[in-house]
């Protein structure tokens, strides 16, 4: 029997948006009593009246951190415990999939479907990964004389502040806190202030789910108030961030400034893919081509929003795009139907925009997009544009747009391609297409980027890390490798007899 279609806007006039902070297991406002107003980029709706936490809260939500970290009220727990608990918040995340999925879409105009079947979803998976795997990982004993036992444990680093972004505000929270709850930590959790609800109803369900209160709090707030007091706290043992290059550096120096806290980094991308002529599955390669860096509206910062095509076959792969273009049209991130919603918000729409100006300004040539459309609804949308002739020298091929824009650059020799596809600050992903395994190989090992594609785009899993080279950041997300962001390592040498 079908499944009855959803309605979804009705769906939204019956939720209940609460925009205050959540500290020490209860919702609270800001200390100064600041807000301020979420509106939605689908249609320009006033959502709710948001807690602008700022110093003094971060003061207070590190404090109930620290006092519940050194209590023991979670990280006493026995892993297999942790382990009940995670399951248990995992499982209630998919049993309110539809409501946290409409915040997620109502937040920041991603298409209702993908909440549901990626952020919801794989943010789930994330927090019960997790959660299995805790009590799974062993120290280890050292060689050592005969006289001397060396223990090599991991432990919690203590109280942990993760700043995320908007463009997938679940998925990205699940990244970093998942790991750190499981490995005991309380953490202090900082959604962006252009989507913070789908972060503040995740904090009740992890009470529900049994996390003690005041293990993990949810701040929402300005990056230069509450980020900044976040990165600056002196009581904060490790903060991991998500979001731009530019901040990325200034969380480091704050850091160091501080109380030297670890700082790891997700930052920004401009990823290339490389489409040889030997390229297995041509239909394949275009469509994984079109598909990744039209989804989620561009806003992904592993897009492969630089597509280099050997020569020969350009031609043939433009035609084959083009065609698929028209399919990623923006509608109504409500309905189902709809495969590319809204740009997140007007201060995001205009850098777009700006970009796109830019290309055409540069000389590359526009063969589609390139327009705002949707003006009527109040919302912020983009066509999908991609652009051909561009050189790697211009603004579109160097700087990370983060929207629907693709831009197409030719090669002759797959050398040069991976040398203009390393000439950028940014080493987030790449990938090569093509049928020789050798040529595949010889690739993959020469473009600098922490995760490479073959003859495939997005191919991912909770298993494997994600991060990136040079200035896309350091430390690794995902995996068991994301236990090494939030654990300290302790030797403990004992002599015997």
């Amino acid at each position: 029997m079908a499944k009855e279609a959803i309605n979804w806007h009705d769906r939204a006039k019956l939720l209940t948006l609460d925009g205050r902070a959540f500290v020490n297991g209860e919702r609270t406002w800001a200390r100064g009593e600041r807000k301020f107003d979420n509106l939605s980029p689908v249609d320009g709706r006033y959502l709710s009246q948001t807690a602008r936490c700022d110093a003094a809260d971060v003061d207070q939500a590190v404090a109930v951190a620290r006092r519940a970290f050194d209590s023991g009220r979670w990280v006493s727990q026995a892993p297999a415990q942790r382990k009940r608990v995670l399951v248990k918040f995992a499982d209630l995340m998919m049993q309110n999939k539809d409501e946290l999925a409409l915040l997620e879409t109502l937040d920041m105009g991603k298409p209702i479907k993908y909440s549901q079947v990626v952020d919801v979803s794989l943010a789930a998976n994330c927090i019960r990964w997790y959660g299995e795997a805790i009590d799974k990982v062993y120290g280890e004993i050292a060689p050592t004389p005969g006289n001397s036992l060396a223990l090599i444990t991991r432990e919690p680093v203590g109280v942990v502040a993760a700043i995320v972004p908007w463009n997938y505000p679940l998925l990205m929270a699940a990244w970093k806190i998942a790991p750190a709850l499981a490995a005991g930590n309380s953490v202090v959790l900082k959604p962006s202030e252009k989507s913070p609800l789908s972060a503040l109803r995740l904090a009740e369900l992890a009470v529900e789910a049994g996390i003690p209160p005041g293990v993990f709090n949810v701040l929402p707030g300005y990056g230069n108030e509450a980020g900044a007091a976040l990165a600056m706290h002196m009581d904060v043992d490790c903060i991991g961030f998500t979001g731009s290059t530019r901040t990325g550096k200034q969380i480091i120096q704050m850091a160091g400034q501080s109380n030297l806290k670890r700082a790891w980094t997700e930052l920004g991308g401009k990823s290339a893919n490389i489409v040889c002529a030997d390229c297995p599955d041509l239909d394949a390669a275009v469509a994984a081509a079109v598909g990744s860096i039209y989804f989620n509206q561009g806003e992904s910062c592993n897009a492969p929003s630089r597509l280099f095509v050997e020569e020969s076959i350009k031609d043939k792969f433009l035609e084959k795009a083009l065609a698929m273009v028209p399919s990623y049209a923006p509608g109504d991130p409500l309905d189902e139907k709809t495969v590319m919603g809204a740009i997140v918000d007007s201060i995001q729409m205009k850098t777009v925009m700006g970009y796109i100006d830019a290309g055409r300004d540069e000389g590359a040539k526009l063969l589609a997009g390139g327009n705002a459309v949707r003006k009527e609804t109040g919302g912020f949308y983009v066509e999908p544009t991609l652009f051909d002739g561009v050189q790697n020298s211009m603004k579109i091929a160097r700087e990370e747009i983060f929207g629907p824009v693709l831009s197409v650059l030719s090669f002759k020799d797959l050398d040069e391609a991976v040398k203009q596809a390393n000439d950028t600050p940014y080493g987030l992903h790449a990938a090569v297409w093509t049928s020789d395994i050798s040529k595949a190989i010889r690739t993959s090992r020469a473009l600098k980027a922490g995760t490479v594609h073959v003859n495939q785009y997005d191919g991912d899993d909770i298993t494997v890390p994600f991060g990136g080279y040079k200035q896309s950041g350091n430390g690794r997300d995902k995996s068991l490798h994301a236990f090494d962001k939030y654990t300290e390592l302790k030797t403990t040498w004992i002599q015997i007899g």
